[in-house]
């Protein structure tokens, strides 16, 4: 199992509609997540820069960012796209995080 971890960026003043969107993640998006064997989904977010911090244990190379071909996903991305800055297909513009430190 990898370890992966990525930054993105919410819009100013976004905070509790993302959290509101979240707490209410749609069940055919969560099994997709789960079904990908994706585990262990946590999302951090820094107050001071809007920065959100996302970890995820992985099965392989790829995690969440990967299933953008999927419908479910696209509509997800569609419905996010309004609170966080977005590539031109709705994707959130994400910055892998190189690992430089474990301990378990």
């Amino acid at each position: 199992m990898k370890r992966l971890a990525f930054k993105m960026q919410l819009n100013e003043g976004q905070k509790e509609e993302y959290i509101k969107r979240h707490n209410e993640i749609w069940p055919e998006l969560k099994r997709l997540l789960k079904d990908a064997g994706i585990s262990e989904y946590s999302i951090f977010f820094d107050e001071g820069t809007n920065t959100l911090f996302a970890f995820q244990k992985v099965p392989g190379k790829g995690g969440s960012q990967n299933l953008g071909e999927t419908e479910i996903v696209k509509k997800w991305w569609k419905y996010m796209a309004d609170i966080m800055k977005t590539n031109p297909d709705n994707s959130p513009v994400t910055v892998e995080l190189k690992e430089v430190f474990y301990m378990e």
